[in-house]
């Protein structure tokens, strides 16, 4: 389905959680999700989306009549591409915008007036939850537009010599190798680039802040983090994010210097500049492996974070 076959069916509100919703002719959409709805609130699952054509299928399998908002979904909407959407997708009808912060839902049981009505609940798998970017008024028959979340990544090798063209970078090549192995297995849509900069730390500086700009979501920087003469990145991340993650270097320290002493030399820091996550790392193809195998196990689970959004 395209975002022009996408149609809002039927607007719902219910003032009591787990409950089936009735239709409204409007809503006003704010900060707090949908006006007079019990679900309203300064948290990350404000409104409800569910498809129209997963509620006929289910109706049509169990021989029963569902109607819009029987499943306490805010929004009962044609065309929706729930089995495309992803965390941090958005959707905008007309100049309201909402961010998709889960997919599915526990099931309350017995405990939920619906599914003692029907037996079950399509909005534990199907439904869709958002927050409340940009608010608005809402209606049936309004349009959706869908804007998939395309999550950037850029890779920066800090290098005197390869920059120069004395040598071939080898550690750049590698961390964009593993990263999107990884990433290829998340099911995100995503993007990497990379950069090569010499050891200077003004350059380096300027890419980061064109980083942040352009809203990268995580930069992971290669070479520069050792004792030398022109190792100057932890300096300059850590000069530069607003908030530090001392914890991963601290541990990737440990667990590597334990075998080979000279990985406790490493100065690597790991930090956070509004949205964009930065990462350094020694600039040996090795270090890079030892490095991302540990930085990968919390990559998705601190991204998602950054972004408000409750993972466990």
């Amino acid at each position: 389905m395209t975002s022009n076959t996408m149609q809002v069916v039927s607007v719902n509100i219910s003032p009591t959680p787990g409950t089936a919703k009735r239709p409204v002719a409007r809503a006003v959409l704010d900060e707090w999700g949908v006006r007079g709805d019990a679900h309203a609130g300064r948290w990350h699952r404000q409104v409800s989306l569910l498809s129209e054509e997963s509620m006929r299928r289910f109706a049509q399998a169990r021989g029963i009549e569902i109607g819009p908002g029987d499943f306490g979904e805010n929004l009962t909407v044609r065309g929706l591409p729930a089995g495309e959407v992803r965390l941090l997708d958005r959707f905008r009808i007309n100049e309201t915008e909402l961010e998709v912060t889960q997919i599915g839902k526990s099931c309350h049981g017995e405990g939920c007036a619906i599914f003692q009505r029907v037996g079950k609940c399509i909005m534990p798998r199907e439904g869709l939850f958002a927050r409340v970017l940009a608010g608005g008024v809402v209606k049936p028959g309004d349009a959706l537009a869908f804007f998939p979340k395309v999550w950037r990544f850029r890779a920066i090798t800090l290098s005197d010599r390869a920059f120069a063209g004395e040598y071939e970078d080898r550690s750049g090549p590698r961390l964009r190798e593993l990263l999107c192995d990884f990433l290829k297995d998340t099911g995100w849509r995503f993007a990497v680039d990379s950069l090569l900069l010499s050891d200077a730390p003004e350059p380096f500086r300027e890419a980061l802040q064109a980083a942040r700009e352009a809203q990268i979501d995580a930069v992971f920087v290669t070479g520069g983090t050792g004792v030398g003469p022109r190792d100057f990145a932890p300096e300059t991340v850590a000069a530069f994010c607003d908030r530090l993650i001392p914890g991963l270097p601290e541990a990737i320290r440990a667990r590597y210097g334990a075998t080979n002493p000279n990985a406790l030399l490493s100065r690597a820091v790991v930090g956070l500049a509004g949205t964009t996550v930065v990462y350094t790392m020694p600039g040996s193809v090795r270090a890079v492996e030892e490095y991302m195998a540990e930085i990968l196990r919390t990559l998705e689970h601190l991204l998602l974070t950054v972004h408000g959004l409750e993972v466990h």
